[in-house]
């Protein structure tokens, strides 16, 4: 009996580590900005161009602490823009409070503004949400946002400037 329950103890690891190869390998994956994007700066220029917390954001994709960003309570119209290139991304006329403590957006200005990929870094797919000029980490898109879209692209102030209509 022993035996039998081993055998059966390795075959449910061998199953559990090959499912989760993928998500492991996804885990390491290098940032958005080894990726094909029009705006190309090394790392030691990003490094110069940005602050650090900008750089930590935009360019290894880390998460700004909820209800940090001034942006989250911006309420005048005008334009959201890229802090790493300054592309267009999102119009104050999608913003909406998602109470969440990042600005929200249920869509960005246009088609072209922003890209998307998948996420693995909490073990579960997300969609993260890259600027498309530069490539730098914005945020993620949720499916729990309002009409007309019903998503939530939920994103890092820090990896915005606002600029007034």
């Amino acid at each position: 009996m022993s035996d039998c329950n081993t055998s059966r103890r390795h075959i449910l690891a061998g199953f559990a580590a090959s499912a989760a190869l993928p998500v492991l390998a996804a885990c390491g994956a290098a940032p958005a900005q080894a990726k094909n994007f029009p705006v190309k700066l090394t790392n030691a220029q990003w490094r110069k161009k940005l602050t650090k917390a900008e750089y930590r954001v935009l360019r290894e994709a880390a998460t700004e602490r909820p209800f940090s960003s001034p942006l989250d309570k911006e309420k005048r119209r005008g334009t959201f823009v890229c802090a790493g290139c300054g592309n267009r991304l999102y119009s104050s006329r999608t913003k909406f409070d998602s109470r969440t403590g990042w600005p929200s957006f249920w869509a960005a200005i246009d088609k072209g503004a922003v890209k998307t990929s998948t996420d693995y870094k909490i073990g579960v797919p997300r969609t993260e949400v890259h600027c498309a000029d530069c490539g730098g980490h914005l945020g993620h898109i949720f499916s729990d946002g309002p009409k007309p879209t019903g998503k939530r692209h939920c994103i890092n102030g820090v990896a915005m400037d606002f600029k007034p209509a």
